[in-house]
């Protein structure tokens, strides 16, 4: 016997967490995007390959609010007969668009330091190459502070593992400094080496990224969750036992679908009213949840 999930009227929580969303990655964009453009001028100034770098880096990081505020966009749209589960994978895809976007960066990054190794420049206002890389700093800890927190708020791993790659963005923007500091005391070579520090640095955000998006992807979730759907269940009196639980994310809503056993001797009506309770257990322990599917069989019956 199989029962399904429903919604309950009202405003979807969900939809507040779209527009939390919008909001992190409209001001990461704004935030990133004034400090890109400010140390786009120190880099033509002082030719730092170091800071370039990290300017890259900090473009390319302001870059990845076009997906994910197209991913939040469309995860606005209702379902429809054809995608009936709503437009949440949008969501996947934009992270894969975030990880690409990480990876070119890095490339283009280590090519400019390797150059510079090659074809050396001397590295001037260094004040400004100073100052540029603070900078960088805090405007990618501010960034790194929005997504992280909303990304958690509502459970998008793209906005997570692109905050986690602003904060480390931020101490390689740091490093900048070091670079300039180096060059100061009369190593010229402190530039590119930092350059470099830098390329490794967004090659393991990248590896990080990749790993946590293409999960979800591939419909994983921390098996903590399932010991939580397994736990909220057994709230439930006349649950003999939880036979299965599957879970998938898809965009930030977790849709579950679980298996019970119930007393043989039971009435149609109360082993369905005992899947509702279920259900509402679900909904208390697990506030992202998108849909729930019970299926309930006599006990010593699941399959």
């Amino acid at each position: 016997m199989k029962h399904h999930g429903h919604s309950h009227a009202g405003i979807d929580p969900s939809i507040v967490s779209h527009e939390r969303g919008l909001w992190a990655v409209k001001w990461s964009f704004v935030i990133l995007g004034l400090t890109a453009l400010f140390q786009v001028f120190v880099v033509i100034a002082s030719h730092s390959v170091a800071l370039l770098a990290d300017t890259i880096h900090n473009i390319g990081d302001a870059a990845t609010a076009i997906p994910l505020g197209i991913a939040f966009m469309f995860a606005r749209l209702k379902p429809s007969k054809r995608f009936t589960y709503g437009y949440g994978r949008v969501e996947d895809l934009a992270g894969v668009a975030v990880v690409l976007t990480i990876l070119f960066s890095a490339i283009v990054a280590g090519y400019q330091a390797i150059n510079r190794f090659i074809h050396p420049m001397q590295v001037g206002h260094l004040w400004a190459v100073m100052v540029a890389s603070v900078m960088g700093f805090l405007g990618n800890e501010a960034v790194a502070i929005f997504r992280i927190k909303v990304g958690k708020q509502i459970n998008s791993a793209a906005l997570i593992a692109d905050g986690y790659h602003a904060r480390t963005d931020g101490w390689t923007s740091l490093a900048v400094l070091f670079g300039a500091l180096g060059v100061h005391f009369g190593y010229p070579l402190a530039d590119p080496i930092i350059g470099l520090v830098i390329t490794v640095a967004i090659l393991f955000i990248v590896w990080d990224s990749a790993k946590e998006v293409f999960t979800r992807m591939l419909d994983g979730v921390d098996p903590h969750i399932l010991d939580e759907i397994e736990h909220a269940i057994h709230h439930v009196d006349g649950v003999k036992k939880v036979s299965s639980i599957r879970a998938r994310w898809i965009g930030h809503k977790l849709h579950v679908q679980a298996g019970i056993e119930v007393g043989p001797d039971l009435s149609l009506g109360k082993a369905h009213e005992i899947a509702e309770k279920a259900e509402e257990q679900l909904e208390h322990h697990l506030p992202n949840l998108g849909n729930a599917v019970v299926n309930v069989d006599p006990e010593g019956h699941s399959h």
